[in-house]
């Protein structure tokens, strides 16, 4: 079975995420560019993520494989250094690529792949 979830970002040519049986596939995710910092940005992300993956059921811990997705090669290290907090039983993997956004203040996106098993169903 495979579940398209709304958006979350106002573009109806993207579902947050994709169910498709036990695997859980995010869309880009991003936040907080209110502020232009990297830290900011990169914890309103993860907050995004866990929202959608609480809509189906699933949480931080489920992630297997995040893209993180940077505007400046600078912010590196203190954007990875975040993930420590959102995951404290063990990162997912991860594949960082410096990129350009369309929105002027975005610092960073993620997309990322979860497992989640779905009991009964």
């Amino acid at each position: 079975m495979v579940i398209r979830m709304p958006t979350h970002c106002g573009d109806d040519t993207t579902a947050s995420c994709v169910v498709a049986g036990d695997t859980i596939y995010l869309a880009h995710h991003g936040g907080g560019q209110d502020k232009a910092d990297i830290v900011h940005q990169v914890r309103a992300t993860f907050e995004s993520m866990r929202r959608t993956l609480e809509s189906v059921g699933a949480s931080l811990d489920d992630l297997v494989q995040v893209n993180f997705y940077i505007k400046n090669t600078a912010d590196f290290r203190k954007g990875a250094d975040v993930f420590r907090e959102y995951f404290p039983n063990g990162v997912p993997a991860r594949m960082t690529v410096v990129t350009d956004f369309v929105g002027e203040n975005c610092l960073c996106q993620m997309d990322g792949i979860a497992y989640h098993p779905r009991k009964g169903e």
